[in-house]
């Protein structure tokens, strides 16, 4: 879940000092449980622009707890304090464009480098290429998130408009045009932290997009230079961008001025 807030300082203000004590306690005991919950993960930022005020990226793997909390999490500076601007709701997945063992052998090892099956050198990059897939399926599925200070999510999804429909496309033609967009993203390695996130038949467009980094310039980089991969020049779609930066729970409430 991503959840998006703004703060109504009237209502802040209708509180006396001791019951603002109160519900920052108690909004930061909550952040502590969220956060000591097995296998869950909880981001918290403040939001750059007036869209919102303040972000989270809430992973658990049991959509009843992430319901659960987020509730809580909506109430916990008291009530109408802070109120929903937006929210998306996504799965962790593993992309269908993902080349297996079979393709890496026969295209990359067969047919690019020339290698016999049953040489040395063939074994050893097929064993190097298994250890590269598990990590970075563990990634997809599993992903540890830094706490790396710039932040940005927006969703996205394929056209189906006439003759610019992805989903008419044959799966070799998609996942050929799916190519450039890897290509892309690795040159940011160690620099963009990305994770995709599935949202078919879960919230209004189909995947949600989630850029951690050091610097927003990365950020805005990498976002720029995938826009002329051919998949997004003729099938991209995307809503609005919401940009954060985590920082500790201190200084979040003086950045919203509570």
């Amino acid at each position: 879940m991503h959840l998006f807030y703004h703060v109504d300082h009237g209502q802040w203000q209708m509180l006396d000092d001791n019951e603002q004590r109160e519900a920052k306690t108690r909004f930061t005991e909550l952040i502590q449980e969220i956060r000591t919950t097995p296998d869950t993960q909880l981001l918290t930022f403040a939001v750059a622009t007036p869209k919102a005020d303040l972000g989270f990226m809430l992973l658990t793997p049991d959509l009843q707890k992430a319901n659960a909390f987020e509730k809580r999490l909506t109430l916990s500076l008291g009530a109408e304090v802070i109120t929903p601007s937006y929210s998306y709701l996504s799965q962790t997945e593993r992309s269908e464009y993902t080349t297996t063992r079979e393709q890496y052998a026969e295209e990359s090892l067969i047919k690019e480098e020339g290698l016999e099956e049953d040489s040395p050198e063939f074994a050893e990059k097929l064993r190097e290429f298994d250890e590269r897939m598990e990590h970075y399926l563990q990634h997809r599925l599993y992903p540890v998130l830094p706490d790396w200070p710039a932040i940005c999510f927006y969703p996205m999804s394929k056209k189906r408009h006439g003759d610019d429909n992805w989903y008419a496309l044959d799966y070799e033609a998609r996942r050929n045009l799916m190519k450039g967009h890897a290509t892309t993203g690795r040159k940011y390695s160690g620099r963009i932290l990305q994770l995709i996130t599935g949202s078919t038949g879960l919230d209004d467009a189909e995947w949600g997009v989630t850029l951690l980094a050091k610097d927003t310039s990365d950020i805005k980089s990498i976002v720029y230079e995938m826009r002329f991969d051919p998949v997004t020049v003729r099938y991209g779609e995307f809503g609005d961008f919401y940009i954060g930066m985590q920082m500790p729970l201190d200084e979040i409430f003086k950045r919203l001025c509570l």
